[in-house]
């Protein structure tokens, strides 16, 4: 708890970081926003509520992945979080106090399981209240089934997060650790675009596709996948023209423990980092 607290000391007192984290819990709340739409126009009556999004329990997926979406909001805190360390020389100063280095990482770690535990309770919640109004299926069993869509958002954020705070530490400046964070991003689709394309004699479209998923980024997006084409209304357009959805929806045990394996990677790197780097 002390080095919980001495973490959330620091970002309180940081007016930037105070202003992004209410923004992402607002932001969250913001989805009940979307049980309000309605359009008028003539004939046409269309309310997003009645399209099934808030019923149990694909209410745990939708939910999961649109707020999943938000989470470059607190990788803008935990970059901040690690380039004011430097810039400040709070890092040097705490060190000086006393504090280690795996002190340090740890008061870190333990903020941003704090972040995640409390997004994934709200979304938990949340989703409960809309599910409640909304939902034509209100049998328990039907309600908390799927919740494993909760357990993946969870892993999905401190995956991310873990990468944000290696990058962080590695680059120092704020900026160039949330453009080398888009850079990642955009290097996995080339090298993507590559397997397939230049080595496809080498590597077959489903041996490419196989590698993918092991890529950082590719398994944390792949741990809850778009939930739009699951909607009856959205597979009954496809079966109509012919184009049925054969998709898998559901949470893979291997795709968690990639996500999980490249955190404990970004983590024992982040520690590295800094017991052989001069503060």
């Amino acid at each position: 708890m002390r080095l919980l607290s001495i973490e959330l000391y620091k970002l309180w007192h940081n007016r930037i970081s105070k202003i992004l984290i209410f923004s992402y819990f607002i932001l969250i709340f913001s989805i009940a926003i979307l049980s309000t739409i309605k359009v008028e126009i003539g004939p046409i009556n269309f309310h997003l509520a009645d399209q099934g999004i808030f019923n149990f329990p694909y209410i745990w997926h939708f939910n999961s992945f649109m707020i999943g979406l938000l989470k470059i909001f607190f990788a803008v805190i935990i970059v901040a979080m690690i380039g004011n360390e430097y810039s400040y020389k709070t890092l040097k100063q705490n060190l000086i106090d006393g504090l280690s280095k795996e002190e340090f990482l740890r008061s870190k770690v333990y903020a941003i399981l704090a972040f995640v535990g409390i997004s994934t309770l709200l979304v938990f919640l949340i989703s409960l209240v809309l599910g409640g109004i909304y939902s034509d299926y209100n049998e328990l069993q039907i309600v908390f089934s799927d919740l494993e869509y909760l357990l993946a958002y969870a892993i999905k954020l401190f995956g991310f997060f873990s990468l944000c705070l290696f990058l962080g530490l590695l680059i120092k400046r704020s900026a160039f650790a949330l453009g080398f964070l888009a850079l990642w991003q955009i290097i996995e689709g080339i090298c993507f675009g590559l397997m397939k394309w230049k080595l496809s004699d080498l590597i077959p479209s489903h041996s490419a596709e196989q590698i993918f998923r092991f890529f950082p980024l590719n398994a944390m997006g792949n741990l809850i996948k778009e939930p739009f084409s699951r909607l009856s209304a959205i597979q009954n357009i496809a079966d109509q023209i012919g184009e049925g959805f054969t998709k898998d929806y559901g949470v893979s045990t291997l795709n968690l423990c990639i996500v999980l394996a490249w955190s404990s990677l970004f983590l024992w790197w982040s520690l590295l980092l800094l017991k052989k780097r001069d503060l």
